[in-house]
C-alpha cells in the first residue's frame, strides 16, 4: 500500500505519485499534507532544511484544492531564483497528470517577458514566480492576482537574503485579504517572523529536526591550510576521490572565474556559475552538470540559489559565508533523500573561531581532517589504475596488435612491466611550481619553531604602541646593553612581542627590565618558559597609570636614560 494514500490525498493523485516512484512521504511531508488539507483554508508556517520535501508538502495539498473548473488563478508560489521556480512548476505539473485542467505557468527573469505574457492568456490556475518578473507582469497588467486563495512563499529566508522584502509586500497587497498564505524556510530569523505577524492569523506551524539545524546525513568537516594553498589542497581532494560530485562556493564572482579556469586549465572538470554569465550561459552549465558532463561547479551564494541536483557527494566552501544561514543552505545540496554527503570547509590559519560560531549557533560538529598528501596521491593514483586494469574486458583486437610487436618486450619479465607501467603512472602525479608536499597547517598563529642556541623573550609590547621591529630591538638593546646582532626574529602581536635572543649573550635579561615605566606603564620581558602568565595577549595596564607611550621616541628615550 502507498503510504501517501493515508494523509487524506485522492486516489488519482495516489496512483500519480506511485507512477512518478513516491510511496513514503518524508517527515513534513507526513505533517503537513494532513493540516494543509484538513482545515483549509489556514495559514502554515513550514520549517525543515533543504532537500526535505517541501515542494511536494504544498504542492500536493494545491493540486487537491484547486478548482481546475475555474479558469482564474487560484494560487501564487513565489521562489527566490528561477532554477528553483521552474523545479517547483515541474513538479506540479507531475502531481497534476490526472488533471488535464489545471495548468501551471512558472515565469522569471532573464527570459523573454511577451512569451510569458502569452502564456499567460491561456487559463491558468496557478502562478510560479520569481518576485521581480511577477511585478514587471502585475504593472503590464498581464497577471490578475484578486482570485488567489493561496499564496505559497518557498525558500522565504533565501527571498529575503537576496532583497526581495519591499517586492513581496507590493505582490501581497494585489492578493485579497482572506487568502490562506503557507510560509516554508529552513530558517526563522527576526524578518521572516514579521512576515509572519503581518500576513498571518494563527498560522499552524510544523517544524523538522529544527533543534538540529542541519542535516543529520551530512559530515561536515574542515581543513586548515594558507589561504594561497586552498586550490592545490582542493585538487588533491579531487585527485584521491574521483568519483567525487560537488558544488564549491565562492565569495565572488571573480574569484569562481577564476578558480574554474585555473582547475579547467589542469584538466579537471569543473565550469563556473555566477552572475556575469548570460541566461543562456547559465542554462548550459546547469544541463553539463545535471547530466554528469563535469566533476565539480564553481559557483558564488546567489547563483547557486535554488540549484536542485541530486547525487551530489560533496560541498567546498573556498571561504566561510558571513552569513550563518547560508551555511546551512550551502550544505543543504548534499546529504538528500537519506543518502550521505560532506560538507567540506578549507579555512586558514586564523579562521578556527568561525568554526566554533557555526558548531555553537547551528548545532553542528565539525570533524577536523588533514589535506592528502603527496604519497597518500600518490598511492591512490596507483590504486585506482590497478583497480582500472584489472576491470578492463580484453579488446579482440589485442591479440594481433600483441603479435605486431613483434616481440619487443621479449626481454622483460612480468614484473619489469609492472614496475615500467606503474612509473608511467607516477610521472602523472606532479607538483605545481613551489607547491608543498605537506600543505596542512596549524590551527591559530602557527607556533614558532626556535633557532638552535636561542632562547625566546616575551615583551609587553606590541602593534598597539606603534613600534616597529627595528624600535622594539634598539629599545631592548639599549635598556640591557646587548648588542642588537644577537637579537634573532621577532614576532609581534597586538600587545605583546616574542623576541628570539642568543642564549650565550642574553643573561639577565628579564632583571634589566625591572623598574622600567613608559608614561606610568611597567615594562615586563620574560623567558616565554616562566609561566602561563606570560602567554600573548595576558598584559593588562595598571590600574591608574597604565597609558600607551605617546610616541615610538618614548621607548628610545626611556633605553637611552637607562643605560646613561
Amino acid at each position: 500500500m502507498n503510504n501517501f494514500s493515508k494523509l487524506g490525498l485522492s486516489a488519482s493523485v495516489v496512483g500519480v505519485l506511485e507512477q512518478l516512484g513516491f510511496d513514503t512521504p518524508t517527515p513534513v511531508q507526513e505533517k503537513a499534507i494532513p493540516m494543509l488539507l484538513s482545515k483549509d483554508p489556514v495559514d502554515f508556517i513550514g520549517l525543515a532544511q533543504t532537500g526535505t520535501g517541501k515542494t511536494a508538502a504544498f504542492g500536493l495539498p494545491l493540486v487537491e484544492l484547486i478548482d481546475a473548473g475555474n479558469k482564474t488563478t487560484q494560487a501564487l508560489i513565489m521562489a527566490p531564483t528561477r532554477e528553483l521556480g521552474q523545479q517547483t512548476a515541474k513538479q506540479l505539473v507531475d502531481f497534476s497528470a490526472g488533471n488535464k485542467s489545471l495548468n501551471v505557468e512558472v515565469v522569471y527573469g532573464g527570459a523573454a517577458i511577451t512569451n510569458q505574457i502569452k502564456a499567460l492568456k491561456k487559463p491558468t490556475q496557478i502562478v510560479v514566480a520569481t518576485p521581480g518578473r511577477l511585478l514587471d507582469l502585475i504593472k503590464r497588467k498581464a497577471v490578475n492576482l484578486e482570485n488567489v486563495r493561496y499564496v505559497v512563499l518557498d525558500e522565504a529566508d533565501e527571498m529575503l537574503n537576496m532583497g526581495f522584502k519591499e517586492d513581496i509586500d507590493k505582490i501581497l497587497s494585489f492578493t485579497r485579504e482572506n487568502r490562506a498564505t503557507w510560509l516554508f524556510s529552513a530558517t526563522m530569523p527576526a524578518d521572516i517572523r514579521r512576515i509572519v505577524n503581518k500576513y498571518m492569523d494563527s498560522p499552524l506551524e510544523v517544524a523538522i529536526n529544527t533543534n538540529e539545524k542541519s542535516n543529520k546525513d551530512i559530515a561536515h568537516k574542515y581543513v586548515v591550510t594558507k589561504t594561497a594553498n586552498k586550490i592545490p589542497a582542493l585538487r588533491r581532494f579531487l585527485d584521491i576521490q574521483p568519483d567525487m560530485r560537488g558544488i564549491m562556493f565562492c565569495r565572488t564572482k571573480r574569484e569562481t572565474q577564476q578558480i574554474a579556469d585555473e582547475l579547467g586549465s589542469l584538466g579537471y572538470g569543473v565550469e563556473a556559475l555566477h552572475g556575469d554569465l548570460s541566461q543562456a550561459q547559465r542554462d548550459a552549465v546547469m544541463r553539463r552538470f545535471k547530466t554528469r558532463s563535469m566533476q565539480l561547479l564553481i559557483a558564488t551564494d546567489v547563483a547557486a540559489r535554488g540549484i536542485d541536483v541530486n547525487d551530489l557527494t560533496h560541498v567546498f566552501h573556498h571561504s566561510l559565508p558571513d552569513q550563518l544561514e547560508s551555511y546551512t543552505h550551502r550544505s543543504g545540496r548534499t546529504g538528500r533523500a537519506g543518502k550521505k554527503g560532506i560538507s567540506l570547509a578549507f579555512i586558514n590559519p586564523r579562521e578556527g573561531r568561525r568554526i566554533s560560531e557555526l558548531e555553537r549557533k547551528i548545532k553542528v560538529t565539525f570533524e577536523r581532517i588533514d589535506v592528502p598528501s603527496y604519497e597518500e596521491l600518490r598511492q591512490s593514483r596507483i590504486n585506482n589504475w590497478a583497480s582500472l586494469i584489472i576491470n578492463t574486458k580484453i579488446d579482440a583486437q589485442a591479440d594481433g596488435i600483441l603479435a605486431s610487436l613483434h616481440g619487443q618486450f621479449a626481454h622483460l619479465n612480468k614484473e619489469d612491466i609492472l614496475k615500467r607501467l606503474i612509473t608511467t603512472q607516477l610521472d602523472h602525479i606532479t607538483l605545481q611550481n613551489g607547491e608543498e608536499e605537506d600543505l596542512n597547517e596549524t590551527a591559530g598563529s602557527k607556533p614558532a619553531t626556535r633557532k638552535a642556541g636561542f632562547n625566546r623573550y616575551f615583551i609587553n609590547i606590541g602593534m598597539i604602541d606603534g613600534v616597529t621591529k627595528a624600535d622594539l630591538i634598539h629599545f631592548m638593546a639599549d635598556v640591557s646593553g646587548i648588542n642588537r646582532k644577537y637579537f634573532g626574529d621577532i614576532s609581534m602581536q597586538k600587545n605583546c612581542a616574542f623576541v628570539e635572543v642568543d642564549a650565550r649573550h642574553d643573561k639577565k635579561l628579564s632583571e634589566s627590565f625591572i623598574g622600567i615605566e613608559i608614561e606610568g606603564r611597567s615594562i615586563r620581558v620574560n623567558i616565554e618558559e616562566e609561566g602561563s602568565k606570560n602567554r600573548p595577549g595576558t598584559y593588562s595596564p595598571r590600574r591608574g597609570g597604565g597609558k600607551y607611550p605617546k610616541s615610538r621616541q618614548s621607548y628610545r628615550r626611556a633605553g637611552q636614560r637607562r643605560r646613561r
